[in-house]
């Protein structure tokens, strides 16, 4: 059944969403954009974004250590262009578009793409409702690339989908006990004072 449904994604190859589709999921390629992104907010923008990039970045670590340290290795399905489980050789079941399968190692359930996008998205969306639809809308994109590529089955994309808005949701819970916590923390991503707050000795801050 699911690979029945890839092949219909397959048909849907053609020479104007394949490079859409090639250049929406590499930006999901080893969370880079969402981690640029978390530097960004925690650096250069605002310091309204503080603890949003704060929390993008615990719902990123939560992805990588559930999604690609433990459930790919608990699992170990291999991915629907492998044949009897082998990596892809020319001319083997689905199309290989920009010879995408060859950079494709690791076990296929669940998505890592979708898993730290909406990790990402649903840590914005919890602070930043405007912000948040617009990465939920990027994240979502990037989960259907990876249908449209083949590179995965759509129970992998669905299960790190949902895993990835967990650790999202997560993420911001965690965030909200640390800035209610630690006065140190409250004053920085909370009262937006200069990041040298959370170093200051007790002695001085009396």
């Amino acid at each position: 059944m699911e690979v029945q449904i890839l092949r219909w994604f397959e048909s849907l190859h053609n020479p104007i969403t394949d490079p859409i589709m090639y250049a929406i999921t590499s930006l999901g390629n080893a969370g880079i954009f969402w981690i640029l992104l978390t530097i960004l907010m925690l650096t250069v923008m605002p310091k309204k974004y503080r603890k949003v990039g704060f929390t993008m970045a615990i719902a990123l670590i939560l992805s990588l250590i559930f999604c690609n340290g433990i459930m790919k290795n608990l699992w170990q399905r291999p991915r629907a262009f492998w044949v009897e489980g082998q990596p892809f050789v020319v001319g083997d079941q689905f199309e290989n578009l920009y010879g995408i399968f060859y950079g494709v190692h690791d076990y296929s359930f669940p998505s890592g793409h979708a898993s730290a996008s909406f990790a990402a998205a649903l840590a914005i969306l919890m602070w930043r409702k405007k912000e948040g639809i617009a990465a939920t809308i990027l994240a979502a994109l990037i989960a259907f690339s990876r249908l449209y590529l083949t590179v995965h089955y759509p129970s992998d994309v669905l299960v790190g989908l949902v895993s990835g808005s967990l650790y999202g949701v997560i993420a911001y819970f965690i965030v909200k006990w640390i800035i209610k916590k630690f006065p140190r923390a409250n004053a920085v991503f909370e009262q937006e004072k200069p990041w040298k707050s959370l170093f200051k000795s007790k002695k001085v801050e009396e």
